[in-house]
């Protein structure tokens, strides 16, 4: 599908669309792709209509034309015309990471009903983003340096999986051997990486409110790349939004617990979700473990 955001080249998303209701977008981080929210999708399809897409340069999306940025405003501008070329008038989001990031900034631009973010980049120090970085491209060095022969062997048992995607799954064991090779692959061919990684160290990439869009901001408390701190930063950015805590789950919660996640993205992209108990970090809890 291709989409012609004012200004930009064309852009082409590869996306996966099920399920019927009020339409959710699903957008995932840097390195990764959209197959990331399958064990997700089919808790979200009983309620709503989910699509499921690749940003560009990553997946099977290709990067954009030349003269296209990978900052933020590009992504918007890029998503905004995707949203029309499916037909979709201000849909929920739920973004993972750099697409909780892109998801908060597509509210403030008024393009979507409602946002679920979770674990967004964007709420760090200086420190921590260099920190998150360096985890970020060992984990690319490691997906490029390894033998897809050797990925695909490692991945048959629990023990490879854990040493292959450990910093981004607290329980990398529940991945498929399958899935752990594609998202490898993923990574390693990931053509904005490097473009969108350096956008990054911009500063300000999120800054002021959001107005009449219903927010929740989620964080695993096994979050190794972005720590669970900074969701309380999100929340004094953005005093209106709900704070949950996902226990026992990593940075890619949609793996970890899947029924959690999708309960907290369908709350949240209700006019009124059902209240969550009380939690830690000042916000709310969906769920003890």
């Amino acid at each position: 599908m291709t989409g012609s955001p004012a200004g930009l080249p064309p852009v082409s998303v590869w996306y996966e669309r099920q399920g019927s209701g009020e339409p959710v977008v699903l957008l995932h981080g840097i390195g990764h792709h959209r197959q990331a929210w399958d064990p997700v999708v089919p808790l979200l399809a009983a309620e709503r209509e989910v699509i499921a897409l690749d940003l560009p340069g990553f997946g099977d999306s290709p990067s954009p034309g030349p003269g296209a940025p990978h900052d933020l405003p590009t992504a918007v501008a890029q998503l905004g015309a995707v949203f029309d070329a499916l037909g979709l008038e201000r849909p929920h989001v739920a973004g993972n990471s750099l697409g909780g990031l892109i998801a908060l900034r597509l509210a403030q631009a008024g393009l979507v009903r409602s946002v679920t973010a979770l674990a967004p980049a964007g709420f760090w120090t200086e420190a921590e983003r260099r920190y998150a970085y360096a985890l970020l491209n060992a984990m690319r060095l490691g997906a490029r340096s390894l033998p897809e022969t050797a990925v695909e062997r490692l991945a048959r048992s629990a023990a490879g999986r854990a040493a292959l995607t450990s910093v981004i799954y607290a329980r990398p064991g529940r991945r498929s051997p399958g899935a752990v090779v594609a998202e490898t692959r993923a990574l390693r061919e990931a053509r904005a990486f490097g473009a969108t990684l350096a956008a990054g160290r911009s500063p300000g990439l999120f800054s002021g409110g959001i107005e009449g869009v219903p927010v929740t901001v989620a964080w695993g408390t096994h979050d190794r790349i972005l720590l669970r701190r900074q969701g309380v930063r999100a929340k004094q950015a953005l005093p209106g939004a709900r704070l949950v805590r996902l226990p026992g789950c990593g940075h890619v919660p949609m793996n970890d617990d899947p029924q959690l996640v999708a309960r907290v993205i369908l709350d949240g992209s209700r006019p009124a979700g059902p209240a969550a108990g009380p939690g830690t970090d000042g916000g709310t809890r969906a769920a003890a473990r």
